[in-house]
């Protein structure tokens, strides 16, 4: 379809409410104060590096997804990105259920957004800033393609799990925890509540 392109479905990423963002921030963990900036600005430098790698590879995303969800699983704090995803319903839901829907939901990260990464082909990913933010740090990398304006990717990053490891992206301003947040709803309201239904629709999306 002519109006389906990277640039035109980044920008209709950008009309998500500034509400749904706010709902998001309230699940952001708090980390450690030990983690400094430049450890931050390290663990998205190595992630950025492995990411360029892959994109480069010339392989098909449906062949890249294992290693997109590989990725995200080293890099990505899963837990608290698929709890704050999920939202109240989490508080209801059994370890089971929980421990399904993160798998689920990892999976389901890993096709969605390596089909995003791969629109960066071509281009280049350069950590360029960051700094603290309330009790996390964020970590700046600017993405420049052939024929368009640089954007930014912001990563948030915090030790709180015990380990230093991204919690949420800002990818042109698109908030992926408030974004997510949303589809998610979404879906769960189609199933009328039933997150194993929802889990099962996981498995199969994105």
């Amino acid at each position: 379809m002519p109006n389906d392109t990277p640039l035109v479905r980044r920008r209709a990423l950008g009309l998500i409410s500034a509400a749904a963002a706010t709902a998001a921030a309230g699940a952001w963990p708090r980390p450690a104060r030990a983690m400094t900036l430049a450890e931050a600005r390290a663990l998205i430098a190595a992630m950025v590096a492995d990411l360029t790698a892959l994109i480069k590879s010339g392989r098909s995303a449906e062949a890249l997804f294992p290693d997109f969800e590989r990725l995200f699983r080293r890099y990505g704090d899963l837990p608290t990105i698929a709890r704050s995803a999920l939202g109240p319903p989490a508080r209801s839901a059994s370890a089971a259920q929980m421990g399904a829907f993160t798998e689920a939901f990892t999976g389901y990260m890993a096709r969605k957004y390596g089909r995003r990464f791969r629109e960066f082909i071509g281009g280049r990913i350069e950590v360029t800033g960051g700094g603290p933010v309330r009790s996390y740090f964020e970590v700046v990398s600017q993405v420049t393609m052939r024929g368009e304006a640089p954007f930014e990717v912001r990563w948030q990053v915090s030790d709180r799990s015990g380990r230093q490891l991204f919690f949420n992206m800002i990818i042109e301003g698109v908030n992926m925890l408030a974004a997510e947040r949303t589809e998610i709803g979404a879906m769960l309201d189609r199933r009328r509540g039933d997150l194993d239904g929802l889990i099962a629709d996981l498995r199969r999306a994105g």
